[in-house]
């Protein structure tokens, strides 16, 4: 008799958890590069968009961005800037002059179209009437957005008034879409500046910010 293809040993293959050796791969990562370097930056972001931020990274060249943990900077000389890494922030690492970073980051900004959850930064309302920008083919996707339309002659109208979003509140997904197809870019890239270490000084950049909060760290 056959044997049943539920008798059949499964073999399950298993992933090897990140431990100590992947923390000292860091650890090893960030020391090599606070000696190449004499200034070590921690920068938050806004809205990130992984394509404008590896063009940004083109731009800093041979300068040097990281994502990392808290843990791997307590073990370098550059602890002081450990208490901010936290949530949405990375390190800057360069030999350029202060003035062309700051310049550098505080210029940087690019526009995109907002995800869903995003805040409105406005009132986006379209008045009755037809909505020239879309072809036919696009009202019953624009009816599944929730927007009152119809087809008058081949040409798609609203038969009344509609608000897209409402400045201050989350987008949702529908919105999202709506906006995108519209054109309306709400979501603004920007990279920000919380302080600086070198082996002279340290700087912080954010207001609110305490030095004696870092010197306990």
């Amino acid at each position: 008799m056959p044997k049943s293809k539920r008798d059949r040993p499964v073999t399950l293959s298993k992933t090897k958890k990140k431990g100590k050796e992947h923390k000292e791969v860091i650890v090893n990562s960030i020391r090599n590069a606070v000696e190449n370097y004499k200034s070590i930056y921690v920068f938050s972001f806004e809205n990130m968009r992984n394509l404008k931020f590896k063009e940004f990274r083109e731009q800093i060249k041979p300068s040097r961005l990281l994502w990392v943990g808290r843990y791997p900077m307590r073990y370098s000389q550059a602890y002081k800037v450990s208490k901010f890494l936290c949530g949405n922030t990375g390190l800057f690492l360069t030999n350029m002059p202060k003035e062309e970073v700051e310049s550098l980051f505080n210029k940087y900004e690019d526009y995109d179209f907002a995800r869903t959850g995003s805040t409105a930064t406005e009132k986006v309302e379209l008045p009755e009437g037809p909505l020239e920008q879309f072809t036919h083919e696009m009202e019953p996707f624009l009816r599944k957005q929730g927007m009152p339309v119809r087809l008058n002659k081949g040409v798609v109208e609203l038969v009344s008034d509609f608000v897209v979003c409402e400045e201050g509140k989350p987008l949702s997904p529908e919105s999202a879409r709506i906006l995108r197809l519209l054109g309306i870019k709400m979501a603004t890239f920007k990279l920000h500046l919380i302080c600086r270490w070198s082996a002279e000084d340290f700087e912080l950049y954010r207001e609110g910010l305490d030095e004696s909060d870092v010197e306990s760290a």
